[in-house]
């Protein structure tokens, strides 16, 4: 597989992702230490959806993102470029949308919110996909996006990607039905911006009122922007 960096091709993605599914949910609460579990409910509280509210979960892999951001009562779809991801939360008793990030297949202004966990680093080139999202969004509408970042303290920042990412294809390969796959998504949580670029990458997409917030000492972000 090709080297990560932020120039990545959608069709290799895709490929990986339909590789990973079997077993992908247990995988990553093994390689967070649960901590995704706090990710998500963090997320949800930040995306503070309400009943009657659509919400678009975009690269929601098996819809556990989906599923915890439903429990505010708002309609939530989960959207994929991944069908093996989709099939994998079949029993989830939520809907599921086959989806290309940069081709929503979605009318303008059709959801209150749309929100994506740790799927836009895969989207390249990231403004497109961000100004897609937009389109679909009415205006007051909010984008939350939970993704990984990068520690601020240098030395946490160090540790973190000389040990926790160099052992993270050595944790997983026990659980996951491809450990290459799980090697270049280390990689490619190595190379992803800092929270203040992902912010500019966000305004440049045309969203305002851009803000962001550390978890877990900065390895996770939240940002958050809504349409003007």
């Amino acid at each position: 597989m090709a080297r990560a960096g932020l120039d990545k091709d959608p069709h290799d993605i895709a490929e990986m992702f339909d590789g990973v599914a079997q077993g992908y949910d247990r995988t990553n609460t093994v390689m967070t230490l649960g901590f995704d579990r706090r990710w998500r409910e963090q997320t949800r509280r930040v995306l503070d959806a309400r009943p009657g509210e659509r919400v678009l979960d975009l690269a929601a892999g098996t819809a556990v993102s989906t599923v915890e951001y439903a429990r505010s009562g708002a309609w939530c779809v989960a959207a994929d470029f991944s069908l093996p991801m989709l099939s994998g939360g079949a029993g989830r008793g939520v809907p599921r949308v086959a989806a290309d990030a940069f081709h929503l297949p979605f009318a303008d202004e059709a959801f209150d919110a749309v929100t994506v966990t740790f799927g836009l680093r895969n989207m390249v080139p990231t403004v497109e996909a961000l100004a897609e999202m937009r389109r679909v969004v009415r205006p007051g509408g909010r984008l939350v996006v939970c993704e990984v970042s990068q520690p601020p303290l240098r030395t946490l920042r160090w540790l973190y990607h000389n040990t926790v990412l160099r052992a993270l294809p050595l944790i997983t390969r026990p659980f996951s039905s491809n450990g290459e796959a799980y090697a270049y998504l280390a990689e490619s949580m190595r190379d992803w911006h800092d929270q203040r670029s992902v912010a500019e990458l966000v305004a440049k997409a045309g969203w305002t009122e851009v803000e962001w917030r550390n978890l877990t000492f900065g390895v996770v972000a939240l940002h958050r922007a809504v349409k003007p």
